[in-house]
């Protein structure tokens, strides 16, 4: 079997056309440090009923290394034409493009990522000089409005009210945690992971939502008192320490995750995720759950600064156009994404017809 080594820290897009002939994207390095977990992603893409030519799209791990997780490589096999990494110009969001032929009646890509992860925590009461300084380009995109994610209005309107008076961005980020961990709640009956619709939220006043909606609504109230602030989109790959319903559930192509960041000038960006306080709240066993049990207490308070790493992070990505597809841009890249025929995008919440899986497991040698 032929195969193709890229060993440095470059991104390279690597096109392979035959069953048996993977393209290999490896980076140098290991991550054996105290701490680091190494996990494997394994995303089999097989589009049922194709009609004429066909394209797929799937996230990868974190283009840039960060204190909580290292790439250590992606390869795939199929029998796609064109399979190439494509590296968002903006985000810096990483994807493997496949298009087939109308002449594949069975398109096929098996897309396997490699990848380190530690858990991480900081201590908001105390400065950290050794953060990683974030760059005028990252915190200015970072306080930009989206799509659904718009900065001024009831958005604005609202943050001001949640932080008036207050002057320390620590105090800010917080007050925005506790409002949301207090005012929202996850509804069940929501597909996916939800939108992040935030302005919809707030003028019908409904706060109920999952991941995508209400961590996306830290990020935007975030943005709208001047903290800069992002989603992170992935995927959970193992069970959790502490919450049993924070942790996957058997094979993971319906494990999406969606977390968030704020940046503060004394701790760099700084781990949230009031939406997995919420999910404790609605799930953990047994049901029934308050915020004053003393599990979510002890959710509530390690979600602001602390993400238990059994997660994979893909990528900060919004308003995602795709490569090669004429349809609109898709509002976050957190699922596989494929179209065929004249542009006819399947369900990406819908693993079994679309059709694709998504498996992990431990690295333990």
């Amino acid at each position: 079997m032929h195969r193709r080594s890229f060993l440095n820290s470059v991104l390279v897009p690597v096109a392979g056309a035959a069953v048996g002939v993977p393209g290999v994207l490896v980076r140098a390095g290991r991550a054996h440090a105290s701490g680091w977990r190494r996990f494997e992603v394994t995303t089999k893409v097989e589009v049922a009923d194709p009609s004429g030519v066909t394209r797929a799209w799937v996230p990868l791990p974190l283009m840039t290394d960060t204190d909580y997780q290292k790439r250590m490589g992606d390869t795939w096999t199929g029998n796609a034409a064109v399979a190439r990494v494509h590296r968002d110009a903006k985000y810096d969001a990483g994807f493997l493009y496949a298009e087939w032929p109308a002449t594949e009646k069975a398109p096929v890509i098996e897309v396997v990522s490699r990848f380190a992860t530690r858990d991480r925590a900081t201590e908001v009461g105390a400065p950290n000089r050794a953060a990683r300084k974030a760059s005028r380009a990252e915190l200015e995109r970072a306080l930009e409005p989206t799509r659904y994610l718009p900065t001024d209005g009831i958005v604005k309107e609202t943050a001001e009210q949640i932080t008036r008076g207050m002057t320390s961005d620590v105090d800010r980020a917080r007050a925005i945690y506790e409002w949301i961990v207090e005012n929202t709640f996850r509804d069940p009956e929501v597909r996916g992971c939800g939108l992040g619709d935030i302005k919809t939220m707030l003028e019908t006043r409904y706060f109920g939502g999952k991941c995508a909606d209400l961590n996306a609504l830290y990020v935007g109230l975030a943005r709208a008192a001047g903290l800069p602030a992002r989603d992170v989109y992935g995927v959970r790959v193992a069970d959790s320490r502490e919450f049993k319903s924070l942790g996957k559930s058997g094979d993971i192509s319906r494990a999406q995750h969606c977390r968030a960041e704020v940046h503060l000038a004394d701790h760099g960006w700084v781990a949230v995720d009031p939406a997995d306080v919420r999910k404790v709240v609605l799930e953990e066993p047994p049901a029934g759950r308050t915020l004053s049990d003393p599990l979510v207490q002890k959710a509530r308070a390690k979600l602001f600064g602390s993400w238990e790493m059994n997660w994979l992070a893909y990528n900060y990505a919004h308003d995602v156009k795709l490569p090669h597809s004429a349809g609109e841009p898709v509002p976050f890249l957190m699922y596989p994404q494929a179209e065929t025929g004249a542009g006819e995008r399947r369900d990406s919440l819908e693993p079994a017809s679309f059709k694709y899986q998504i498996t992990s497991r431990e690295l333990t040698s």
